[in-house]
């Protein structure tokens, strides 16, 4: 996300790009894991075996079986044939799931079931929905006050919390500038705006980090003092969740125990939600990458900044897509699908505006092409994604108030179709 309208350079590909996993030949004299448990929680690491053959799971996951979900990107890897076990007792999946070798009605069967664990609760968002940032500072574009946030927009991120002197803790308050541009502004007329956003059905959560963010949560201490700032931030203002929009890198492992540690005071309507840029997303060993799978059955969704970027991977593993088009959007974000989020975790993320960013801009029309081939496999580019993914969350846009400036153009024409989504 940008403060300020500075041509982010292009992000250097990786010679990785997504990483491909092979499953290890083993002799059937190895001894078989714990068998596999379709109530059990896995993380990643953990073994399990299954039909004589033993697994490890890549992420977090539960009531998805090794022998049907086991493939390149897939939540298990197989390790090969064992003896001494493996074989699961259940024969039927437990009476509140999904058997897991139903395929969705609506969709074409993919080569693998999509995941059915019980997504997390994230308030009253809708199936599908719209995000959009809320600049508290004062740049080129509009400045607004949070009441004047238009309809079309269902999750507001306000854009941003700052750092204090101590590590990991963050603060909020309304920025000088914005205060003076409309007009004034109190930290106690913020409260009561986040209060009219509630009773207008929409949610509201607490963006940290940006271009300019420094928060570091790099040990237990920070993750303690994160959690509990953010906690007091959404006990002072009402905020309903938190966006992790860290750009100079971030700790899974104690960010991630920072967020379950709030998840664990606020309740299970936490709302999590994720902005990392696209070279962030190119491998799921990365390190915000891994952050969203190791707290896969807490997070509400990611958001990937499809801009700003250089040419990327995309999940095909076969071009670099540039910036700016219905390919690179689909081929980016299929890597997330593919690679072990939900489609109700995954939304795509695009400026506003060409002022909103230095590079990336879509018009709303080729947003609405990208929801409607990864949703449905129309108005596909060149390229099209080895499944389609229904439950895609929707879009995201920086930023509300660059949208304002131009006239509501972009939420205008995308709410409507995001909303139309099956």
């Amino acid at each position: 996300m940008r403060r300020s309208v500075v041509l982010t350079a292009a992000a250097v590909l990786a010679a990785a790009g997504s990483t491909i996993y092979v499953a290890a030949s083993a002799s059937a004299a190895v001894a078989c894991s714990t068998a596999w448990s379709s109530t059990a929680v896995y993380t990643g690491g953990m073994a399990a075996a299954q039909n004589s053959h033993n697994y490890t799971a890549k992420w977090w996951t539960q009531n998805e079986s090794p022998a049907t979900h086991s493939g390149q990107w897939d939540v298990w890897t197989d390790n090969g044939a064992c003896e001494g076990g493996g074989t699961t007792p259940p024969t039927t999946a437990p009476p509140t799931t999904t058997p897991p070798t139903t395929t969705p009605p609506t969709t074409t069967p993919p080569t693998t079931t999509p995941p059915t664990t019980t997504p997390p609760s994230s308030g009253t968002l809708p199936k599908h929905f719209v995000t959009g940032y809320w600049q508290n500072f004062d740049n080129p574009a509009n400045e607004i006050k949070l009441a004047a946030v238009p309809s079309t927009y269902d999750l507001v991120a306000v854009a941003f919390a700052d750092a204090t002197t101590t590590a990991g803790a963050v603060t909020f308050s309304i920025d000088p500038g914005l205060s003076s541009s409309v007009g004034g502004y109190t930290n106690e007329q913020f409260k009561a705006d986040v209060a009219t956003l509630h009773s207008r059905g929409k949610k509201v959560i607490i963006s940290v980090g940006g271009e300019k963010g420094s928060v570091a949560v790099g040990d237990a201490t920070a993750a303690t003092n994160f959690a509990n700032s953010v906690w007091s931030l959404m006990q002072t203002y009402g905020f309903d969740g938190v966006d992790i929009d860290l750009e100079n890198g971030l700790n899974p492992t104690y960010m991630g125990q920072a967020l379950r540690s709030l998840r664990t005071k606020a309740g299970a309507n936490l709302i999590i939600t994720m902005a990392p840029q696209t070279i962030d997303m190119q491998n799921p060993a990365g390190s915000y990458f891994k952050l969203a799978l190791d707290i896969k059955d807490i997070l509400t969704v990611v958001h990937t900044q499809f801009y700003n970027s250089g040419a990327m991977l995309g999940c095909d593993n076969n071009a670099a897509y540039g910036q700016g088009s219905v390919n690179f959007i689909v081929a980016l974000a299929c890597i997330q699908l593919e690679s072990g989020l939900r489609p109700d975790q995954v939304a795509i993320g695009l400026p506003a505006t060409t002022s909103a960013a230095g590079g990336g801009y879509v018009s709303p029309a080729v947003v609405n092409q990208a929801l409607d081939c990864l949703a449905l496999g129309t108005n596909c580019g060149t390229f099209k994604p080895p499944h389609t993914y229904p439950g895609l969350r929707g879009a995201m846009t920086w930023s509300i108030n660059w949208d304002v400036t131009a006239g509501n153009g972009w939420a205008n024409a995308v709410s409507p179709h995001v909303h139309a989504l099956p």
